[in-house]
């Protein structure tokens, strides 16, 4: 069986800078990575999963933890998630789970993954307290915890909801409804503190009956809408937490009759593939998620292979609106 040391000798190079070079790592001059990729191919070398675990002391594996597992939203992440650990030579494990509790921590850590991506992480979780008391590195993605500061890639929700409120004041409305996220989330909370301090520089407000929550699910729109929907006066616009939610919104408003954007207007959050559809054309707020979801895997490699402390990296990703056809002036 040809070994690594088979390719160093070839290359000309000790054994430990075959394994740097085959990781990417950075103290390794391309020119030398070349020689010994040349080296690995000439000689048909396979590196070892488990040699590299052992030799390294890391399993090159990366958990992404999904505990919202009806949301649409993170599927869309995986790819360049997936994408980016790999040119680092790492591997992304999904791990779902229905709840975020102490056990989900202690299940991610016994299966020895060297850092996890927490997606779905609640403001009240203890989950990154238990890894960070095991000394497993961690990154926010999308939503933070209260209980513990650490690496994150989030959205700063309050360029793109400004952009809205400053369209609905100018389009007429006066009767705006919401549809609301679920409150331990650190998303929600953001996006409707955002949406609130916008619609008052407007002069508009919403009232708590002009109100829904729920989970981001295609459920809650579709319920919050009904209701919303059915009050007299009903909101000329509502506002929802994502995208999923503005398609429950969108589906409520055909079973009942009313026309959008003609007798009432929707807005999304995050434009997601699914609202540019010429079926849905959702006018929504917008970032780069695919960026995201790759700064968080990079920020999770650093985090990984620093040999010293270093501080916390907060990437913050901006928002602006994108029009399409379901926010119209007010009838």
């Amino acid at each position: 069986m040809v070994t690594s040391h088979d390719v160093a000798r070839l290359a000309g190079v000790s054994q430990p800078t075959v394994s740097r070079a085959l990781r990417d790592s950075g103290k390794v001059s391309e020119e030398t990575k070349r020689r010994v990729r040349q080296a690995a191919k000439a000689l048909g070398y396979v590196p070892s999963e488990t040699g590299r675990a052992l030799s390294s002391g890391r399993t090159r594996r990366i958990g992404l933890l999904l505990t919202d597992l009806e949301n649409q939203f993170y599927p869309h992440v995986i790819a360049p998630m997936h994408h980016e650990l790999e040119a680092y030579g790492y591997q992304l494990v999904l791990q779902t789970e229905t709840t975020d509790t102490a056990t989900v921590a202690e299940r991610l850590i016994s299966n020895g993954l060297d850092g996890v991506l927490l997606a779905t992480t609640t403001v009240d979780s203890v989950v990154p307290v238990r890894l960070r008391d095991r000394g497993v590195p961690f990154v926010y993605f999308n939503r933070t915890a209260d209980a513990m500061e650490a690496d994150s890639a989030t959205v700063d929700p309050v360029p793109g909801l400004s952009e809205v409120a400053r369209e609905i004041a100018a389009l007429g409305h006066r009767r705006v409804g919401a549809i609301f996220g679920p409150r331990n989330t650190s998303t929600a909370l953001q996006r409707e503190t955002a949406l609130r301090d916008a619609l008052d520089e407007q002069g508009l407000a919403i009232g708590s009956a002009a109100t829904h929550r729920g989970p981001f699910d295609f459920d809650t729109g579709y319920e919050g809408a009904q209701r919303l929907l059915g009050r007299d006066p009903r909101p000329t616009v509502i506002v929802c937490g994502n995208d999923v939610v503005a398609l429950g919104a969108l589906n409520a408003a055909k079973d009942l009759g009313v026309a959008v954007p003609d007798d009432v207007s929707m807005v999304g959050f995050d434009d997601l593939p699914a609202a540019a559809w010429p079926l849905v054309r959702l006018t929504t707020v917008a970032f780069d998620l695919d960026a995201m979801a790759r700064k968080a895997a990079n920020l999770l490699v650093r985090r990984v292979e620093a040999e010293e402390p270093q501080p916390y990296e907060h990437a913050v990703f901006g928002t602006h609106l994108v029009r399409r056809g379901t926010l119209a002036a007010a009838g």
